[in-house]
This record gives C-alpha cells, structure tokens and sequence, in this order.
C-alpha cells in the first residue's frame, strides 16, 4: 500500500474542495438566477472539462502553463514559480477538471427554490446576504452536499489530467490513481487491488453519507 500516494490523494482533494466551493456556490447561484446574453456559453465552458478527455485538458494545460510556454517562462524567470510538475500544477488540473461537478449540482439546486421564497424574504425585510443565508443555503444544502462529496471522490480518481500536469514524481505528484497505474505496470496486481479496493470503499462510504445527510436534511424541512 502506498501511503504517501494516498495522502497525497487527500491533501490534493482537500485543496480542490476548500478553493473550489466558493467559487462553485457564487457562479452555480449566478447562473440559476439570471438571465444574461452569453449564458448558454457560460454553461457550455462549465460543462467542457464534463466531456473533454482528460489527457486533452492535461495537455493543454502543460502547453500552456509549463516552463516552455510564455506564461510558465515568466513565472519561473521572474518569481521562480513553476506551475507543471508540482503539486500546484496537480491544484490547477483539478480546479479546472472539477468545475463542473462542484457548479452544475449547485446551480440545480438553486434553480429548484422557488423564487416566490427570495420575493416573500425581501418583503418581510431580509437582505440578500440574509436572504441566503437563512432561506437559499438551507433549502439548497443538500444539492451542496452533493457536489461537494462528488468533487472529493472525483479527485481522488482522477488519473489523466494529472498525470499529464504532474507526472509521477514520489511525494510531490504521484496520487494513488498513478501508484496503481504503477502497480499495474510492475505486475504487482496485489498491491493495486489492495489500492484499488481502498479507493472504492472511500468513495462508497463518502456517497453513501453524502445520500443519508441528504435524506435526513429532507425529512427535518
């Protein structure tokens, strides 16, 4: 069992999650509730890593984050920040990967409170921000739940995307997504079964308390 590796999974997941969320619940409530020319384009760049291979997205993001193109040779030249082949490379990946697991489940969420509530929450003398929080966040919790342990489970699997930022680097890139890869490589099929196996249970206990949260929260409103 790669430990390190698995770590590694979680710290990398953790990251996603905490810079992702609040991006996620402004834009996933944005476009729930407004109208605006462009927006079905919008939607389409969310849904895009959703459908884009993997390795693709990798790709492009080397090309144009890496040390040979002309954002990456700035950024190494005058701040020494490399932005491929770290774990900040594995960051951005995932940021952008994630998208639209965390934004469309949240936008769904949001879109299904009736705007009847909003309208009776500014008679009655809310303000926006109290608004959301006392009537919007409750009632969209569990959608939020949702995206939030799917952008986890997610980036603990993730493999293309990663492996073409990151490589394989022991400590600093190598998920347990790569280490079974590795494993597989090796033929050492036991010990990818064991990290296969591990990874499977997680993202089963993490789905299904994500769907017994969700249930409870329904039956409580």
């Amino acid at each position: 069992m790669d430990w390190q590796a698995f770590a590694l999974s979680i710290k990398l997941a953790g990251v996603t999650l905490l810079l992702l969320l609040p991006l996620g619940l402004w834009l996933g409530r944005f476009l729930a509730y407004t109208q605006f020319a462009g927006k079905s384009a919008i939607e389409a760049l969310v849904v895009l890593p959703l459908v884009l291979p993997p390795t693709v997205l990798g790709y492009y993001l080397l090309v144009n984050l890496g040390a040979g193109s002309a954002l990456g040779g700035w950024l190494d030249t005058h701040f020494q920040l490399k932005l491929s082949f770290n774990f900040l490379g594995l960051v951005i990946a995932s940021l952008i990967f994630n998208i639209p697991f965390l934004v469309q489940p949240v936008q769904r969420a949001f879109e299904a409170i009736p705007r009847q509530l909003g309208e009776a929450a500014a008679l009655s003398g809310l303000s926006s921000w109290q608004t959301f929080w006392r009537v919007e966040l409750p009632l969209a919790w569990p959608g939020i739940l949702s995206a939030m342990v799917l952008t986890f489970v997610h980036t603990l699997g993730e493999f293309g995307v990663v492996l073409m930022m990151g490589g394989s680097i022991p400590g600093e890139t190598k998920t347990i997504a790569i280490a079974i890869y590795d494993r597989v490589q090796a033929f050492d099929l036991a010990g990818a079964d064991r990290m296969s196996a591990l990874l499977l249970m997680l993202s089963l206990l993490a789905v299904g308390a994500s769907f017994f949260a969700s249930a409870r929260l329904a039956v409580r409103r």
